[in-house]
């Protein structure tokens, strides 16, 4: 699954995140990707909290922060 949080500002890509990952299994993977700066530490933040796997974390040439996240 994927999500295009691109524009949004804190904390509604993290909110977005969460609503969109009560939805999927144990195991499946969500990519999101978002514009706001502070992205990748609010995500890897989120992560350790909620116990989702924070799978890989980039950035593209047009400053989008592509976060692929492992459902716990």
């Amino acid at each position: 699954m994927e999500l295009d949080l691109t524009g949004l500002k804190c904390p509604l890509p993290i909110l977005k995140t969460k609503k969109a990952l009560a939805g999927l299994k144990t195991g499946d993977v969500l990519t999101v990707k978002v514009t706001d700066p502070n992205a990748p530490d609010d995500f890897s933040a989120f992560c350790r909290q909620t116990g989702h796997v924070l799978l890989e974390q980039k950035t593209s040439s047009e400053n989008i922060f592509i976060m692929t996240i492992q459902h716990k």
